[in-house]
């Protein structure tokens, strides 16, 4: 890596070696010979030909075949100062290494043909690969649901302690957001299509010249070039350019993925904070330079600071559709340059981390049960209350003594320190007829405060989650490979 000069640090700290072939020279100009040679054979296939004669042969394709990937990146950096146009110049390096069909490379075509066929394709393989890590997510995230679906935690509302819950029922919830995501992913990887080759401003004039004016063989040109590239079909209309709503459905997708990581991510420090879960943390980790003893919550906060990038990118798409003048405008072209790939890399980077630190995860159910055992007095009220009613006593002036002891016990837990101590109050009132043994003994099994969490999670898992990880289960088995 230069050190003299600015490097992205999605590429050098955050996304994968395999997002970034994705996104690489190679790969986008690998792919633009690919379109040159489909729109060539495409051509020939038709019987494109000048008194009598075919103006595309066999010979031709072979030859750019045999130079489909040598790229010659010199003569096209050379040629790009003189004539200041990317695909132009390119033309030419492939020319220059294909003199017999130099002549035919990209005709009648316009540079979006190459251009936004290409970025359609690269999105696509991007959106796979973030599905395959997706789905990977899901899956440690049912194992991690599946194994803890009994233990009991404390649930919190606004962050205050409430209703139990269990740790693997917590861990559905996450869960249920990536399902969703994986749900929008599948519809809008289901719904690509390519720009196909439609001209200057997508009335297909120039093949009209080409074809002398005969309709029926230009309406065959883009489903035969959508097939050779691997794709169902072309979008039906446009201009010069493939509709930037595309761009703006690609982003919202990776944003859903962005914000479904946050918010695990934000739970998971949470707990790391009560000292209930804890995210992988390596013999030779440093959490603090300064305090030797600290164990920060690093990969999680960096899902969330990676995952807020994301959030924000997908509003550069949105713009920027929304923008476009009538059939095309060039204030598009330098922000999808950045907004696209780095929207990829970085959600890649946090499907990444999001499969690393739910692989290894730590559970401390002794800190959870203290926790819960705190507050379990006065979560186990109506039980006590309904054990004294059955003892004969009163139901309303119970619950006002309930209520009034929970407001002593919670003042000596807050202005002094101290235990809970709501037991031991409500056994000195004679109201309750209960001893302080009794009230323990209904009292400290945890089990009888999640209601159906275990079930809830079995019937998930079985009925949701399992099956479809099934149907995808030849892409599940990644290990996370984590730079920092």
């Amino acid at each position: 890596m230069p050190t003299d000069i600015y490097t992205s640090p999605l590429s050098e700290r955050y996304a994968s070696k395999e997002m970034q072939y994705i996104f690489s020279q190679d790969m986008k100009f690998r792919t633009w010979r690919k379109l040159w040679i489909a729109l060539a054979e495409v051509e020939m296939e038709l019987g494109l030909s000048k008194d009598g004669k075919p103006v595309i042969t066999q010979e031709m394709i072979d030859e750019l075949k045999a130079h489909s990937e040598d790229i010659n990146y010199d003569v096209a950096r050379e040629r790009e100062k003189v004539v200041r146009h990317d695909v132009m110049s390119h033309v030419y390096a492939y020319g220059q290494q294909c003199p017999k069909a130099a002549g035919i490379i990209h005709l009648g075509a316009t540079s979006c043909y190459v251009g936004d066929n290409t970025d359609i394709i690269i999105m696509t393989e991007g959106l796979k690969l973030i599905r395959k890590k997706l789905l990977n997510v899901m899956k440690e995230l049912a194992d991690f649901a599946d194994k803890y679906k009994k233990q009991p935690t404390l649930a919190f509302t606004h962050f205050q302690p409430a209703q139990p819950t269990t740790v693997g029922k917590r861990a559905t919830l996450w869960l249920q957001e990536f399902s969703l995501d994986l749900e929008d992913l599948d519809h809008v990887l289901g719904s690509m299509k390519l720009l196909g080759s439609k001209g200057t401003t997508g009335t297909q004039a120039s093949f009209l010249e080409l074809f002398n004016g005969d309709h029926d063989t230009i309406d065959k040109i883009d489903p035969m070039i959508a097939k050779k590239m691997g794709f169902k079909e072309c979008y039906p209309v446009s201009g010069q350019t493939y509709s930037r709503k595309v761009d703006t459905r690609v982003a919202n997708v990776l944003a859903g993925i962005a914000a479904s990581a946050h918010k695990m991510s934000n739970d998971i420090r949470l707990l790391q904070h009560l000292k209930e879960v804890e995210e992988p943390f390596e013999k030779t980790q440093i959490g603090s330079s300064a305090m030797a003893y600290k164990r920060n919550p690093m990969r999680s906060e960096r899902i969330a600071s990676l995952s807020r990038y994301v959030m924000i990118d997908a509003l550069n798409p949105a713009i920027t559709s929304a923008t476009q003048w009538f059939e095309r405008t060039l204030d598009d072209s330098a922000n999808k340059r950045l907004s696209i790939p780095e929207g990829f890399l970085a959600t890649d980077g946090v499907l990444d981390l999001c499969l690393n630190v739910v692989d290894g995860l730590v559970v401390y159910p002794k800190v959870i049960e203290k926790h819960m055992l705190a507050e379990l007095p006065f979560m186990a009220t109506e039980n006590i209350m309904m054990d004294a009613v059955k003892n004969g006593g009163n139901r309303q002036e119970l619950h006002e003594k309930i209520r009034t002891l929970s407001m002593e016990a919670g003042k000596n837990v807050k202005e002094n320190g101290a235990d809970n101590n709501l037991l031991e109050l409500i056994a000195a009132d004679p109201a309750f007829g209960l001893t302080l043994d009794e009230l323990k003994a209904s009292t400290m099994e945890l089990s009888r405060y999640v209601g159906r969490a275990p079930e809830q999670v079995d019937a998930f898992l079985g009925n949701v989650i399992r099956p479809i990880l099934e149907a995808n289960k030849e892409d599940l088995g990644m290990k996370a490979e984590i730079n920092v």
